[in-house]
C-alpha cells in the first residue's frame, strides 16, 4: 500500500475570520478523528493535498507536534465553485484492526470479444472492502483478456487478495461485452422469421 507523509500545523479553535485567513496563506482545516482517540483540529497546506494521488487508496502518515498518526482521507470539502477544497477529514487508524474501503480495479487486456467487434461496457470501478487499514491493497489488477464477445464479468469472478473480505454482492455486474447492434438486431429479424 503506498503510503504518503504530510505535515500538519497545530490549529486552535477560534473565529471564522482566522481560518479565512489560514485560505488566503494556503492552509485548509483539517478534522482528525478516529476509534479511542482524541479528536485533533490541524491545518494542511494546500500544495501538500493537491500533490496526493487519485484513483488509488492511500496511507497517510501526518505528523504533527512530532507525532505521526496513521490516516485514510475520509472526506474532502469544496467551495461552492467546486474546485476549491475547504476542509478536510482524516480518519486516525491507530486503534482500528479493520475498516471498510473502495479500492479501484484496475483492467488489463484486451476482451476477445472487443477483437470480434463487441463493445466493452465497465459497471464497476471500484470495490468494497473490509481490511486491515494497514494492508489495503493499492488496487485489483484483473485480466480481461479472455471475455468473450456477449461475456459477463462478475463480483464473483474476481480474485481478492488474503486477509480481504468481500463487501460487494458477488452477483453484481463488474464489465459486459456487448455484442455488435448490427448482428443483435440481425438474430432479432431472424428469431421473428423463424417464429412465423
Amino acid at each position: 500500500m503506498r503510503r504518503i507523509s504530510i505535515e500538519l500545523l497545530k490549529r486552535e479553535l477560534g473565529k471564522k475570520s482566522e481560518i479565512k485567513n489560514s485560505r488566503r496563506q494556503g492552509l485548509i482545516p483539517v478534522e482528525i478523528y478516529g476509534k479511542g482517540v482524541q479528536n485533533i483540529h490541524a491545518y494542511i497546506k494546500a500544495k501538500d493535498l493537491a500533490s496526493m494521488p487519485h484513483g488509488t487508496t492511500f496511507l497517510i502518515e501526518a505528523s504533527l507536534n512530532g507525532e505521526t498518526l496513521p490516516c485514510l482521507l475520509k472526506e474532502i470539502q469544496y467551495g461552492w465553485l467546486g474546485d476549491n477544497p475547504i476542509h478536510v477529514e482524516l480518519y486516525n487508524i491507530s486503534n482500528v484492526k479493520e475498516t471498510d474501503v473502495e479500492v479501484p480495479l484496475e483492467f488489463v487486456g484486451t476482451p476477445k470479444g472487443v477483437e470480434l467487434g463487441g463493445t466493452l461496457e465497465i459497471h464497476l470501478h471500484n470495490i468494497e472492502l473490509k481490511v486491515n487499514p494497514r494492508e489495503i491493497p493499492d488496487k485489483i489488477t484483473i485480466d480481461i483478456s479472455e471475455v468473450g464477445l456477449g461475456g459477463v464479468l462478475h463480483v464473483r469472478d474476481i480474485t481478492i487478495p488474503s486477509g480481504c473480505k468481500l463487501m460487494e454482492n458477488p452477483e453484481e455486474v463488474v464489465l459486459v461485452v456487448a455484442e455488435p447492434e448490427e448482428a443483435s438486431e440481425t438474430e432479432e429479424v431472424a428469431e421473428a422469421v423463424a417464429t412465423k
